[in-house]
Parts: C-alpha cells; structure tokens; sequence
C-alpha cells in the first residue's frame, strides 16, 4: 500500500472536519448576534404611551375643535394625558401645546404648559390654557402675550 496516499487521506479528513467545525462556529456566532439586534430594536421602540398619534375631537352646535398628539396616557376612564406636539386645531383657530389633560365625557381640556393660540387676528402665547363648555370658552393663564393683527 502506498504511505503518501494513505498520510494524505487523513489530512483530507481532518480538514474536511475542522472545515465543517469551523462553519459551525460561524453560523451560531452570526444567529446569536442576529437575534440580539432584534431584541435590542423591539425595546428601543417601546415607549411607555397607552396611544400612539390619538385623534379626538371637542363638538358643539357651531364648530368642531380635532385634537392631535404624538403620544396619550389614560389617567381615568375619560381623562387623557395628551403629550408632544399638541394641537386643536379649528376653521377659526389653532392651540399648540406640549402637554394636555383631556377630559372625553365633558369635552374639557386643561394644560399648564406653554401654549400659543392661532387665529385670523390673535396671537395669544401664555402659559397654559382651560377649554370649557364644549369649546365656546378658552381661559389663558400666567404670563400672557396678546398680538393683534
């Protein structure tokens, strides 16, 4: 029997398995990194919000008032926490705030945050807002400013 053939088979053998060792190694080591991508990806889009972009509205006999956010809280069964880029939005006028607390069963809403008020020949900026009876009256506190137009 030919030794150079028989050394030679062996060494084919063992490379073929250090090659399928090898393989193995690198397939677990890319699934493992691939699956800990994914759970870092789900967790880093999670915030703490009940509702992403809600959508509400305060009517009355004359107007309608659509409220949007970037993120709500339930505080109650009809109290809503409204948070980021706030707006109520009308034909007449437009509030923008960051923080809002709505109330849905007696379409009130109530801020202490910045506000500023829109319309056709008001600016009001003040540091927080009160809308009663279904949007007909708007109390502004603190420290206001009033610009007509």
């Amino acid at each position: 029997m030919n030794f150079f053939l028989y050394i030679n088979r062996k060494l084919i053998i063992f490379f073929v398995l250090f090659l399928i060792f090898a393989f193995a190694i690198f397939v677990f080591y890319k699934q493992i990194n691939l699956n800990n991508i994914k759970v870092e990806n789900l967790n880093n889009n999670f915030s703490d919000a009940d509702i992403s972009e809600p959508k509400f509205a305060i009517n009355n006999e004359s107007k309608k008032i659509n409220i949007t956010a970037t993120e709500g809280n339930f505080l109650s069964q009809n109290k809503v926490l409204l948070k980021d880029n706030v707006r109520f939005k009308s034909n007449d006028f437009s509030i923008e705030t960051e923080e809002v607390i709505f109330n849905r069963d007696k379409q009130t809403a109530h801020s202490k945050s910045k506000s500023l008020f829109k319309s056709k020949n008001v600016t009001i900026v003040s540091d927080g807002f009160n809308i009663h009876d279904r949007g007909n009256k708007i109390i502004f506190y603190g420290n206001s400013n009033l610009i007509l137009k």
